[in-house]
């Protein structure tokens, strides 16, 4: 129970070097492409996944909007292979970073506005003036909306960053109240364990659902700017 509740989320390192990028690029051995004419079954599965996916994500999509298809998807598949990968003992999970998830987010949304100023400059401008706007309330809307366009990446970033942390102190603050009451009384030790596997299921949904959303985010942000 002395353990830092925070150790998990600690950079792993060897012989003082951090492993972060094997750890990054780790979820991609999860993903093999394959070179027969018949796919086994989970190759098929995946496939029939990244499908439906990218059909339901780019289907609101125009044809350069759906020029973001292949990585939108690998987007989606990174952070939801690195969420799952993070719930298994004594692993670390990229996404708990703040620095990481912001290195993601800012270049996704700076380049979707990038192109939003590119191939729609005057509705671009636009956004940051509805249309009936009182004259005395100009200069404070501009300075609004400019501050909300700016706090999307960080909204994006954090949003992850938090659910996923949440998640993980939970396990390991009920894990660790679970062994503490197993020498106090069997019964409430029982109680606390059950919870416990209800809320890895749950975590393992939160997994893939923070992926889908962080996507989906992105996604609705190149919607917005093609």
């Amino acid at each position: 129970m002395n353990e830092n509740l925070f150790a998990p989320f600690i950079t792993p390192m060897m012989l003082g070097l951090p492993l972060v990028t094997l750890t990054i690029l780790f979820p991609s051995l999860l993903f093999p492409s394959s070179n027969r004419l018949i796919n086994n079954r989970l190759i098929s599965l995946q496939q029939w996944i990244l499908q439906l996916v990218s059909k339901q994500m780019m289907s609101i999509h125009n044809t350069k909007g759906q020029t973001w298809t292949l990585m939108l998807m690998s987007l989606i598949l990174f952070i939801g292979s690195t969420n799952l990968l993070g719930l298994l003992p004594h692993s670390f999970t990229p996404t708990t970073q703040l620095s990481m998830n912001l290195g993601m987010a800012i270049p996704l949304w700076a380049g979707a506005v990038i192109t939003g100023f590119r191939n729609k400059t005057k509705a671009s401008f636009a956004h940051f003036l509805p249309q009936g706007t009182p004259t005395p309330l100009i200069p404070m809307l501009v300075i609004i909306e400019t501050i909300s366009l700016f706090i999307q990446p960080m909204a994006l970033a954090v949003r992850l960053t938090a659910n996923i942390t949440a998640g993980h102190l939970l396990i390991h603050l009920i894990g660790g109240a679970t062994l503490a009451l197993m020498n106090i009384s069997t019964t409430a030790a029982l109680i606390t364990f059950i919870i416990l596997v209800l809320l890895t299921i749950l975590e393992f949904a939160v997994a893939m659902i923070q992926a889908y959303v962080f996507t989906l985010l992105v996604s609705l942000y190149l919607h917005d700017n093609t």
